[in-house]
């Protein structure tokens, strides 16, 4: 029997080769798991009106972590002509399942570590190394909108302000879930010697729900005094980071904002070809790159898997295989050294699986 049984979850468009890519590496470092495969994705909500559907949950609960390829989202209306006839016209709502498996197994950590690798044409500037804690579970994530305001909500103070047809989103920040967050980034820092942790929030406008954020943020940061604490305005963070990432370490923050500022710092190291993504709860998690699925190139193999490579790196440091974990970090910054292999972001020719390759024979 298999050390370790890993959900297998393929997806949409690109996500089926990059994943493929990944299998090369692990395979070649003899991890001792077996891979289970897993339905999620655009094609099970065009035929069942469900992109998760309870079978892949189910099976996700017999295994100890999962491996998650890409996904396709369209807006509702989109998705509802996609619908097969016989499901049209009945109130099926598409939500992305992988918003609903960090709040169905409550992966409230999204941890995105953002290193630019010597050698990276596509780096930003050199030697950079970040790390995000986005807050997962809640926030503006949580699927709470209306088209247009309820009539019983015009009894809230406040909200006569509003016109009756504007359309509402709620945020919910709580002080645990802010709480729990910040405390995992502080504790990342403690393990991993990092020197500091800045908060990211827009307190001087979200003046209830940051306020909330940022007394969970302060309380906690003075639990570890020898690890410095700052915080800052989303708006502000965007810019001070493009014109000094070198004066931040680990940045933690609402769910939102992580999502936008994760994606800043992965343009810094490269792009969406290496950013790479840990959706970690306390007994489980979900491993995935952070890009799209990107239709236009799936089954092509033309893609950077690097992303998807270094979230199998990810993966295997939280099932506690930490030397095939930091081998397989080596043989990926050794390629990207080398610069012999390239896909084509990074101004090269190289497939996805030539990719893929040319990290196992470092390996």
């Amino acid at each position: 029997m298999a050390k370790y049984r890993i959900a297998w979850l393929p997806g949409d468009g690109i996500g089926k080769d990059v994943t493929e890519a990944a299998r090369i590496v692990l395979d070649r470092l003899a991890l001792d798991a077996e891979y289970i495969p897993g339905d999620i994705g655009w094609e099970f909500w065009c035929k069942e009106g469900d992109a998760l559907p309870q079978r892949t949950l189910d099976m996700m609960k017999e295994t100890d972590c999962a491996f998650f390829g890409a996904i396709t989202s369209k807006g509702q209306d989109k998705a509802e002509k996609e619908l097969a006839p016989e499901l049209q016209g009945k109130g099926y709502s598409y939500r992305s399942p992988i918003v609903r498996m960090r709040q169905l197994l409550d992966l409230y950590i999204c941890l995105r570590p953002c290193k630019a690798y010597p050698g990276n044409p596509l780096n930003y500037k050199d030697g950079i190394d970040l790390v995000v804690f986005r807050e997962n579970t809640e926030g503006m994530y949580i699927g709470v909108e209306y088209p247009r305001v309820p009539e019983e909500f015009y009894a809230v103070k406040g909200m006569e302000k509003i016109p009756r047809h504007a359309a509402i989103s709620f945020r919910a920040i709580t002080p645990e879930g802010s709480e729990r967050i910040v405390r995992a980034a502080f504790e990342y820092a403690r393990k991993y010697n990092r020197k500091k942790v800045t908060a990211v929030h827009k307190a001087n406008v979200l003046r209830q729900t940051d306020a909330v954020f940022m007394e969970a943020a302060r309380k906690v940061a003075a639990e570890y005094p020898e690890i410095a604490f700052d915080d800052a305005n989303i708006d502000a963070m965007c810019m001070w980071l493009l014109k000094n990432p070198f004066n931040y370490d680990v940045i933690v923050t609402t769910n939102l904002f992580g999502d936008i500022i994760s994606d800043l710092c992965a343009q810094m190291v490269g792009g969406m070809g290496f950013g790479c993504s840990g959706n970690i709860g306390r007994n489980y998690a979900v491993f995935e790159p952070t890009h799209g699925s990107a239709p236009k190139y799936a089954g092509q193999y033309k893609v950077n898997p690097i992303a998807t490579i270094l979230a199998a790196k990810m993966m295997l440091d939280w099932l506690g295989e930490t030397d095939k974990a930091a081998q397989l970090e080596g043989a990926v910054a050794a390629v990207i050294a080398e610069g012999k292999v390239r896909t084509y972001d990074m101004g090269g020719n190289a497939s996805t699986l030539d990719m893929a390759r040319a990290i196992a024979e470092k390996l």
